[in-house]
């Protein structure tokens, strides 16, 4: 009796230690999945090569753009600033006054040339920029409240700016359009150059309640080599790759540890990619450089 109890007794203790160790690794998988490819993405991953702490005044930044070789511009949610940043210094090294207070969500950079985009779809172009005589003009386009625009990006080849609702579009909810805005006449142009489809399979993944949640672009940005469109969401913080027909070639999660709420992409000529993040809480806003890996 003793000896089949023991062989019982030992039983047991092999089966509790082998769901610990699953247990244990189940654990371990859920805490490091952020870094990981989601489901069916199996060939994409990422890691970080640099990372910087901005300073108190952009604890909200809302938008990015790339500069030069060492800097960086940004502006936050709710003041009429660009923020020039310096990534070698890791300091604002000016600060540039355009407009009072208001609910500031995209920047694009280029040249002499800054534009912004609001919430409620208003465009600023802002000439020169950095001189103190710059030339300031905001657009009103058929965008407002309702779809939540908070990305811009300067397509250059094309002399225009490209945005998208950040959740109803102004047709449906069944998709977002990538719209244009003509920089040679300043208006939106009705057709959009792409839609993202909010039932496309790769977005099955990240599926809501409501279809226009399943993915809420925070920011986009073109890839200087590929010509891909990179789609950030700052609420879940995901990120799509989207080829130029439109055509979602990838999805995957950002981890939330290390970008609580991601509302700014850009790219440096060569293809390096810079995400930054809003602070939570008593916490900094960030930039980050990211590596994409096969």
């Amino acid at each position: 009796m003793t000896s089949n109890t023991n062989t019982l007794n030992m039983a047991k203790v092999k089966l509790w230690t082998i769901a610990a160790i699953v247990i244990g690794i189940s654990f371990l998988f859920m805490n490091f999945r952020g870094w990981m490819p989601n489901d069916g993405d199996e060939k994409v991953a990422y890691e970080i090569s640099e990372r910087w702490n901005l300073p108190e005044g952009l604890r909200e930044v809302s938008g990015i753009s790339w500069m030069d070789e060492n800097h960086i511009a940004a502006i936050q949610d709710e003041d009429g600033i660009i923020f020039i940043y310096d990534l070698e210094s890791k300091k604002v090294i000016e600060e540039i006054v355009f407009g009072s207070a208001g609910d500031y969500e995209g920047l694009s950079v280029k040249g002499t040339n800054a534009y912004v985009l609001e919430s409620d779809g208003t465009i600023t172009v802002i000439e020169n920029f950095q001189d103190p005589n710059r030339k300031i003009t905001s657009y009103e386009t058929s965008f407002d409240e309702k779809n939540n625009m908070e990305s811009l990006e300067l397509d250059v080849a094309n002399n225009q700016l490209l945005v998208i609702p950040k959740d109803h579009d102004i047709d449906s909810d069944n998709f977002k359009g990538v719209y244009a805005f003509s920089l040679k006449n300043h208006k939106i142009v009705s057709n959009p150059v792409m839609r993202l489809d909010m039932s496309n399979e790769v977005l099955k993944q990240f599926r809501e309640k409501k279809m226009y949640r399943n993915f809420r672009p925070s920011d986009i940005a073109i890839h200087p080599k590929t010509k891909e469109i990179y789609m950030l969401e700052g609420v879940n913080p995901k990120l799509l790759v989207v080829d130029k027909n439109g055509i979602v070639k990838i999805g995957y999660r950002l981890d939330k540890k290390i970008f609580p709420q991601p509302e700014g992409i850009t790219f440096s000529p060569s293809g390096e990619l810079y995400i930054s993040s809003e602070g939570k809480k008593d916490g900094l806003g960030t930039i980050t450089k990211l590596k994409l890996k096969p």
